[in-house]
C-alpha cells in the first residue's frame, strides 16, 4: 500500500500510547484501560505504541484493550530499532528515559535484521496481537542514522515484502533526518513529531517532498510538548520537554490570541492546523485520561472558520 493510500485510512485523529506507559507519572491500570476505551469510544481506530515507553508497559496495556475489539477495525503500529533486554539493577531502580516503571529492563539499540524481527515478534507477545499492521523505525538520528538507512530500512522493505507488516515508515523528532530516510526507502509513512504545528513548521520542505514521493505523514508532538495543548498559555508551559523560552510563550500567546478573537480556543486551532498540510494523513496525540481523549475528538470536530489561518500565518509572519 502506498503513502498516499493510507490518506482517510487512519482517521482524522489517532491515539498515542506513550501515556499509559507511564510517561512522567504512574497510573492505574484501570485509568489506563479507561483512557484507551475512550479513544475507542470517541471513533478513534488507530493506536501507536512502542516498546521504549514504559519499557513494554504501554503495549501490554493498549493490548489488554485492543484484543476485546474487532481486529480487521483498528490499526495499531509499534516501532522497532530499540529492544528491551534483562536489566541486573532490576527493581531497585527507576527507569531513567522519561517512565515511572521499575528498570526490570534496559533499552538496546539494535538495527539489524535480527533484531528487528525479534522486536516485532516480542511487541506482539506483549500487544497479544497476531500482527502489527505498521512498523516505524524509532528514532534512528537519535543512535545512527546512517545504519538506520543502510541497514534497517532495507529489512523493514523486506518484512513488508513478505507481509509480516502492511507498512513500513520512520519516527522521528527531525525533519531533516526523516527526509533523507524518505529518498532513501519506500516508505508508507512517517510519524514526524513537534516539526510542523500551528507555532513552527520547519518541516514543510519535508511534507512537500512527501506529497511528490506518496509518503503519508503521521503528525505528532503537535501541542509542542504542552505550549499549545491549553486555552491560556502559563508561564510555566513546556516546550521541547523543557520550560518553554519567554519568547516562545510569548508568541503562543499572541496565537491563543488571535484564535479567542475568532470565537476557537487554541488546542482547538493546534489540532486542526496540524492536519492542513496534503501530506498529512493523520494527527496522533496521546492521553493521560479519558477526559483528555474526548476533550481532543471534540476539538478535532469543531467548526474553526477559514479566516482563522490567514490571521493565525499573519501573527507568525508567514
Amino acid at each position: 500500500m502506498s503513502g498516499t493510500s493510507w490518506d482517510g485510512a487512519l482517521g482524522k485523529l489517532g491515539f498515542g500510547a506513550a501515556g499509559i506507559g507511564n510517561l512522567y507519572r504512574a497510573m492505574p491500570d484501570a485509568q489506563a484501560a479507561a483512557t484507551v476505551k475512550a479513544a475507542w469510544d470517541s471513533g478513534v481506530r488507530y493506536f501507536d505504541t512502542a516498546p521504549h515507553y514504559g519499557l513494554g508497559l504501554s503495549e501490554r496495556r493498549l493490548g489488554a484493550v485492543l484484543r476485546e475489539m474487532p481486529r480487521s477495525e483498528f490499526t495499531v503500529s509499534t516501532k522497532v530499532g530499540r529492544l528491551l533486554v534483562p536489566n541486573a539493577v532490576g527493581f531497585s531502580a527507576k527507569d531513567d528515559e522519561g517512565f515511572d516503571v521499575a528498570a526490570t529492563s534496559k533499552r538496546q539499540w539494535d538495527f539489524s535484521e535480527a533484531g528487528i524481527r525479534r522486536s516485532i515478534e516480542e511487541s506482539l507477545e506483549r500487544l497479544g496481537l497476531d500482527h502489527v499492521d505498521i512498523a516505524y523505525l524509532h528514532d534512528p538520528d537519535v543512535h545512527n542514522l546512517a545504519k538506520g538507512i543502510g541497514e534497517a530500512l532495507p529489512v523493514l522493505e523486506k518484512l513488508r515484502a513478505d507481509g509480516v507488516v502492511k507498512a513500513i515508515g520512520v519516527g522521528t523528532n527531525s525533519a531533516e533526518a526523516a527526509l533523507e530516510c524518505v529518498e532513501a526507502a519506500d516508505l508508507d509513512l512517517v510519524m514526524l513529531a513537534g516539526r510542523y504545528t500551528l507555532l513552527e513548521q520547519p518541516g514543510v520542505p519535508f511534507l512537500d517532498r512527501c506529497v511528490a514521493r506518496g509518503t503519508g505523514v503521521v503528525n505528532v508532538g503537535v501541542f509542542n510538548s504542552g505550549l499549545l495543548a491549553r486555552p491560556d498559555v502559563p508561564e510555566d508551559s513546556h516546550y521541547n520537554y523543557a520550560r518553554a523560552p519567554r519568547a516562545l510563550v510569548e508568541r503562543a500567546r499572541a496565537l491563543a490570541g488571535v484564535c479567542r478573537g475568532f470565537g476557537v480556543e487554541l488546542p482547538t486551532a493546534a489540532l486542526q492546523f496540524s492536519l492542513r498540510h496534503p501530506a498529512v494523513v493523520n494527527v496522533t496525540v496521546g492521553a493521560s485520561s479519558p477526559e483528555q481523549v474526548s476533550a481532543n475528538a471534540a476539538r478535532m470536530n469543531e467548526d474553526v472558520p477559514e479566516e482563522l489561518w490567514a490571521a493565525l500565518a499573519g501573527v507568525r509572519g508567514d
